[in-house]
């Protein structure tokens, strides 16, 4: 049971981690803060706020995913190499798509409770 109540301790650690080195995680977050604002705002029902929950989900996920990548390449190719560059740049790809796809699903809830409410 120590093992397991240690693992959160690691995981916190790493969202610490990136939420101290990396602008990115930290401007999803706030942007995540501003979505939730909104949402109350506009009191969107379960099935939007599970949307809101997997595309924000998956979005810091991919950050992570993505931060994890970049620190493994700069250990394991501290050179700069054409296919870590690669690397690097596919990791940062995934969290770009990830990005776009939550835009596209905050668009499609929001506009047209924008739209009635004006």
């Amino acid at each position: 049971m120590t093992k397991f109540i240690k693992s959160f301790g690691y995981a916190f650690s790493g969202i610490a981690y990136a939420s101290k080195s990396q602008f990115n995680f930290r401007f999803h977050v706030v942007v995540l803060m501003l979505v939730g604002i909104a949402g109350w705002y506009y009191q969107l029902d379960s099935s939007e706020w599970l949307w809101i929950i997997a595309a924000s989900g998956i979005v810091l996920s991919s950050e992570l995913f993505n931060t994890a990548i970049e620190v493994l390449v700069d250990l394991v190719s501290p050179d700069i190499h054409p296919k870590a560059k690669i690397i690097k740049d596919v990791a940062a790809g995934a969290v770009l798509i990830a990005a776009f796809a939550a835009v596209l699903i905050g668009l499609i809830i929001f506009l047209p409770k924008v739209y009635y409410a004006a």
